[in-house]
C-alpha cells in the first residue's frame, strides 16, 4: 500500500478522539501520522519489510502503552499508543498487499512482511494488487474523509497533500521502475 493510505488509516484511528478527548486529539494524530510511515522507513535502511515492520511487536506495544495511557494519561502515552497502533496497522496491512519487489504486478515476490517472533515472511495476499494500484487509490480516498473533517489547520493540509500525491503516484505508478532505470 501507498504511504499515504497507510498515513490516512492512521489518522482515521486519531480522528475518533476528536470526540471523545478532543484535547488529546492533534496528538494522538502526530502520533498515529508518524507511526503511519514509519515502517517504510526500512526502504533506506536495512531489508525492506522485515527490518522496521514488527506486525507482532507493535501490536504488543500499542496494547502495553495503551494500558498505560488509560490509567495515567497524558500527550506522550496517547502519542505513543497512536504511534505504535498506526505502525501495528501498517505491517499487518502490508500482508493484505504485493510482496516486495519493485514490479509487485509480475507477482515475484513470496515475501510480504517478515514476523520476527516465528523467523518467517508471509506471503503476499493481493488484496491490494500493489502499492498505487486503483483499489489503494480508493483506500486513501476513503480514509481520508474522518480526518479530513474531524481535524482542522496543518492537519487537513497534510490530508489534503496526501491525496494529491496518491492521485499521482497512482497515475504513473507503472512507470517509475522504468523512470529509476530498473
Amino acid at each position: 500500500m501507498m504511504a499515504t493510505t497507510h498515513a490516512a488509516m492512521g489518522l482515521s484511528l486519531a480522528a475518533s478522539l476528536v470526540w471523545v478527548a478532543p484535547e488529546l486529539a492533534t496528538v494522538a494524530a502526530v502520533g498515529a501520522l508518524v507511526g503511519s510511515v514509519f515502517p517504510d522507513v526500512d526502504l533506506f535502511v536495512g531489508v525492506h519489510r522485515k527490518t522496521l515492520h514488527f506486525p507482532v511487536y507493535y501490536t504488543v506495544a500499542a496494547g502495553a502503552t495503551g494500558f498505560v495511557a488509560t490509567v495515567s494519561t497524558s500527550a506522550l502515552t496517547v502519542g505513543l499508543t497512536f504511534f505504535f497502533l498506526s505502525a501495528a496497522l501498517h505491517s499487518v496491512l502490508d500482508w493484505f498487499g504485493a510482496g516486495d519487489e519493485l514490479r509487485p504486478w509480475d507477482r515475484t515476490s513470496n515475501r510480504a512482511v517478515y514476523v520476527h517472533p516465528t523467523k518467517r515472511w508471509l506471503q503476499p495476499q493481493y488484496v491490494v494488487r500493489y502499492d498505487g494500484a486503483p483499489e489503494d487509490l480508493v483506500l486513501t480516498l476513503l480514509f481520508s474523509v474522518p480526518p479530513m473533517f474531524a481535524f482542522d489547520g496543518v492537519l487537513r493540509v497534510v490530508v489534503a497533500l496526501s491525496v494529491a500525491i496518491a492521485l499521482v503516484y497512482t497515475g504513473f505508478r507503472k512507470r517509475v521502475p522504468d523512470w529509476l532505470g530498473i
